[in-house]
């Protein structure tokens, strides 16, 4: 579907995209925890994307993305920029395809998913910390190689991609009344709208932001995308701006968007790890930390929570580097 110039994924996107990515991906689980029912005060279901492969649930759109090109296409290989997660998630469908990967990651980006990227094959070209370098710097690596540009997140077959997360969370967990999820740029949100507006209408969407990375939140609040360039917060994979193909998403579909503190983060994170038994980082542990904290938005309600990612700098722990 077209819309202002916009290509709108559809619901038949969405369901082409889960059958083209199947063979590449796992339909990961679901986890509660009575303990955090309790804190929460409303049931709390978990759905895992920090199971796959890549660590990350960007692995659904980047294998969308890479599985539908043509052979001609495939053979000039993909690019992208990205602070890690979509990187290290293309640079995988890329192998699994055998064709090349090339990704601009910011210099500050933790190690563990530069490591991440360089062990599935992807190519990495470093630059600042910023929204600009980054684009700026992907510009100069595309025209060198010609490969075709997978974004992060404001690219159709991508947020299809990332729809079928959301489908598999309803066909798992039966009468959710709200999903929420973490939103940075926007692409998974995204994803979450589409699938439920068409399939589960009656099922909120809420993101969650840190504080110190609010522009999703401020743009929500006003009616239109305000962009930070250089936002800091531990939660790394949440630092770019929504783009105008998720923020017609976010704009039509989103109910509400809640802000988390740097500590609320962090003590989210620890929850997590204790009482799930599962290693999220930090962008992941965004909406555990905004459910807690708006206990009465979600008081009694059955609530889907999207763990995003699991790729943690094991020596740079939020709470031994504090």
């Amino acid at each position: 579907m077209t819309e202002s110039g916009l290509i709108i994924p559809s619901l038949d996107d969405m369901l082409a995209a889960h059958e083209r990515i199947k063979p590449v991906i796992r339909r990961t689980p679901v986890r509660v925890s009575d303990h955090l029912n309790d804190l929460a005060g409303c049931q709390l279901f978990f759905k895992c994307e920090n199971f796959q492969e890549p660590g990350a649930f960007k692995v659904r759109g980047a294998a969308n993305a890479v599985f539908g090109l043509d052979d001609a296409q495939a053979a000039r290989g993909v690019a992208t920029h990205s602070s890690g997660n979509h990187a290290s998630c293309l640079s995988y469908a890329a192998k699994l395809r055998g064709i090349p990967c090339n990704v601009v990651m910011p210099h500050t980006a933790p190690q563990a998913k530069k490591d991440t990227v360089r062990r599935y094959g992807g190519v990495i070209t470093e630059c600042e910390p910023s929204t600009s370098s980054r684009e700026e710097t992907f510009a100069r690596v595309q025209a060198e190689t010609g490969a075709d540009f997978v974004h992060p997140y404001n690219d159709p077959r991508v947020i299809a991609g990332q729809a079928t997360c959301a489908r598999e969370f309803i066909e798992q967990v039966d009468g959710l009344d709200a999903v929420v999820a973490p939103i940075g740029g926007g692409g998974m949100i995204s994803g979450t709208c589409l699938t439920l507006s068409a399939l589960a209408p009656d099922c909120r969407v809420i993101a969650a932001e840190p504080e110190q990375a609010d522009d999703a939140y401020r743009s929500f609040k006003a009616g239109r995308i305000i962009a930070d360039d250089a936002p800091k917060t531990i939660a790394d994979g949440l630092l770019v701006p929504l783009k105008e193909l998720t923020w017609h998403f976010v704009s039509n579909h989103v109910s509400e968007i809640f802000t988390a503190s740097e500590q609320e983060i962090v003590d989210a994170m620890k929850l997590a790890w204790r009482h799930l038994r599962v290693v999220i980082e930090p962008s992941s542990a965004v909406p555990l930390a905004a459910v807690l904290k708006n206990k009465g938005a979600f008081a009694g309600k059955r609530v889907g929570v999207i763990l995003t990612g699991g790729n943690v700098d094991l020596d740079r722990l939020p709470w031994i580097n504090a």
